[in-house]
């Protein structure tokens, strides 16, 4: 009877740590760039009492077996990267990606970021940097006379300064695509960092061999469904009071036995 306890309080952890991942997915739903996250669960370790297929009499074999399991854990959380829709902003430093891959920027400690946050800024001496203040990489910088900025799909920067009717190429911004997007670590801030998981980063010129293109004065918007997520809020709620009754019921049939054996 012990072990029934023991199953039923592993759901109630791994529904605690699902509810854990639902709230944050709630409360990114404003998050430019946000993709939203899946609990993945699996059962644990089964006991055996009996082999399936065992021999349990002359000529007769066991065809299921008896074998109890042991209860459930969250073995992982799965960024979902599916498209976020489209938010226009018309201010010509928003960038959005449509399709695959990620914005490079380079993070306080010198290492590449990823991101999908395309709402860019200027530097105190006119390089492009995200909204905490990281450099995009590679590198691109307005001059102080620039009158308009164009940037186009397939990430070329051009300006227009005053003193000159003609554009001028000023950089080009590059996207990095992963074989498994999913693996790549969240480090917060909209950012993501490269693990074993995901591969190595591609480098790939915008709207060519696969990855996305990029749409000037829009930015790309949380895919957290609200909807779904509150459907899933309330099923993980009621999964939770399942599991707490089938603690209370053990408890009732342990109390049973000591009160009347």
């Amino acid at each position: 009877m012990d072990s029934s306890l023991w199953v039923a309080k592993t759901g109630l952890d791994a529904q605690q740590r699902r509810m854990t991942v639902v709230a944050n997915n709630l409360a990114n739903v404003n998050t430019t760039g946000f993709k939203k996250d899946r609990a993945v669960f699996e059962d644990l370790l089964y006991q055996t009492i009996r082999q399936p297929g065992a021999q349990v009499g002359q000529g007769a074999n066991s065809p299921t077996g008896l074998v109890l399991g042991t209860g459930t854990r969250v073995v992982a959380t799965e960024k979902i990267h599916s498209q976020g829709n489209m938010i226009q902003t018309d201010n010509a430093l928003d960038l959005a990606l449509d399709g695959d891959g990620f914005l490079q920027t380079l993070r306080q400690d010198g290492t590449i970021g990823y991101t999908r946050d395309g709402s860019l800024k200027l530097n105190n001496v006119g390089q492009l940097v995200t909204a905490s203040g990281n450099l995009l990489q590679p590198a691109v910088t307005i001059p102080t006379n620039a009158r308009t900025i164009t940037i186009g799909k397939d990430g070329t920067v051009s300006v227009q300064t005053f003193d000159q009717t003609e554009s001028q190429t000023v950089g080009n911004i590059q996207v990095a695509n992963f074989i498994n997007p999913a693996g790549l670590q969240a480090m917060g801030g909209n950012v993501y960092v490269q693990t074993a998981a995901s591969g190595e980063a591609q480098v790939l010129t915008p709207s060519q061999d696969g990855a996305g293109s990029l749409i000037q004065g829009s930015l790309e918007a949380s895919n957290v469904n609200v909807v779904e997520s509150m459907v899933n809020m309330i099923e993980t709620q009621r999964a939770y009071e399942v599991n707490s009754k089938a603690i209370s019921a053990a408890d009732g049939m342990l109390r049973f036995i000591n009160n009347n054996l």
